[in-house]
């Protein structure tokens, strides 16, 4: 919207001036009209409404659109396990100056930024732009799978950068596709992408992420849900066996219950208990390697109903989404699968909807094998003109 500041000023009996910033039309509406001859401010607005001191200049944070951020940029990918750091120079380049630290290692994001510092020796651009694994709602970020607590404000203006945009994991995840060359992906069974349709993205790691791209006049529009915490379907009566299993313990039985590293142990810990058999103490990473090289029987059985189950869930997407240019699968865990993946049943499943079965067998799935398009897609989200996640700046500079 375009403001004719001199009015909204007076309207609003401000005597201090502030930098042009992002402002939602609706907001100002509202402000303007509570001000108006006649207009009441509800003894509820908040005292930010009412009045502003003469020398105050706050810490502004928006979800609002903005422009496009200078570069280089500093991106992160945080995920529940790990949180990787890099730079990137300019539109097109590769991240450069990429590091992984372990979560676990630091208090919260700025201390393990100050070691990836440290240890590349980099210099500290302007912008930033994080995803995360946690639904962004506001300025107060915390982790669903990792104790991690901040405020993107406080962060921001710690490390003294000019912008700093938060998003979920998988929403930077999804604004990275577009650019993903073919041979960064492996394709599962059948299908050709329509040109021009959504696109669905799940993946599984420490959690369980879900999003897509829907077309747009101003180009594709990423999703920022959490549907992995949906119901999980159980298709057959093993599978029944195991949610009766997990509900009896956890109440609700979400996708991300299985669906993720704790949940593949939580697989192979329900099939031992369903047939009376000792479970060993086994991390998931183990579970998956047995499973892959056939030495453990429910490791096996596990491994393949975690496919089974991704399939079921997947397909659910494309339907949700119609998702006709394609699933695409990313996460940590099933990039490691190799060969077991492509034979698992995952893509029966995925194409197992009854009379919609055509309708799936035609929509493509893709295994992402790029490392750094969660990172790509973060730089995506500081030029995204739709509200995207979060946004702190410095409204000085």
């Amino acid at each position: 919207m375009v403001l004719d500041w001199d009015r909204f000023y007076q309207v609003c009996g401000f005597t201090t001036r502030f930098p042009a910033l992002p402002v939602h039309a609706a907001a100002v509406r509202g402000l303007v009209s509570c001000r108006e001859p006649g207009g009441l401010v509800p003894s509820s607005a908040p005292p930010s409404l009412l009045s502003v001191p003469e020398d105050a200049v706050p810490e502004t944070s928006t979800t609002a659109p903005s422009p496009s951020a200078p570069w280089p940029r500093l991106v992160a990918d945080i995920g529940g396990t790990n949180v990787r750091f890099a730079l990137i120079a300019h539109p097109g380049a590769a991240p450069s100056a990429l590091r992984s630290l372990h979560c676990a290692d630091f208090v919260g994001p700025g201390e393990a930024l100050q070691a990836w510092l440290a240890e590349t020796g980099a210099a500290l651009p302007a912008v930033a732009a994080f995803g995360i694994a946690t639904p962004i709602s506001g300025d107060e970020v915390a982790m669903t799978n990792h104790p991690w607590r901040f405020s993107v404000g406080a962060l921001r203006a710690a490390l003294g950068l000019q912008r700093l945009r938060v998003v979920n994991d998988f929403t930077a995840l999804a604004l990275g596709l577009p650019g993903l060359a073919e041979e960064a992906c492996e394709r599962i069974g059948g299908g050709e992408a329509q040109p021009g349709a959504a696109i669905g993205l799940i993946g599984a790691g420490t959690g369980l992420g879900i999003s897509g791209l829907i077309p747009a006049p101003g180009g594709p529009v990423p999703l920022q849900g959490e549907g992995g915490h949906v119901s999980l379907p159980a298709s057959t009566p093993r599978e029944a066996q195991v949610v009766a299993w997990l509900a009896a313990r956890h109440g609700h039985v979400s996708a991300e219950r299985v669906l993720s590293g704790p949940g593949l142990l939580a697989l192979y810990t329900a099939l031992c208990a369903l047939d009376g058999v000792p479970a060993e103490t086994l991390s998931a990473e183990a579970v998956s390697a047995r499973g892959r090289d056939g030495t453990c029987p429910h490791c096996v059985e596990a491994l393949s109903m975690f496919c089974a189950l991704l399939g079921t869930v997947a397909g659910d997407l494309a339907l949700t989404l119609g998702a006709r240019g394609g699933i695409y699968i990313g996460g940590g865990i099933v990039p490691q699968l190799g060969e077991f993946f492509a034979r698992s049943p995952f893509r029966a499943r995925f194409e197992a909807k009854g009379r919609f079965q055509p309708y799936l067998a035609r929509i493509p799935t893709w295994v992402i094998r790029s490392p750094h398009v969660a990172l790509i897609g973060a730089s995506a989200a500081l030029d995204a003109q739709i509200e995207v996640g979060y946004t702190a700046f410095d409204p000085v500079r």
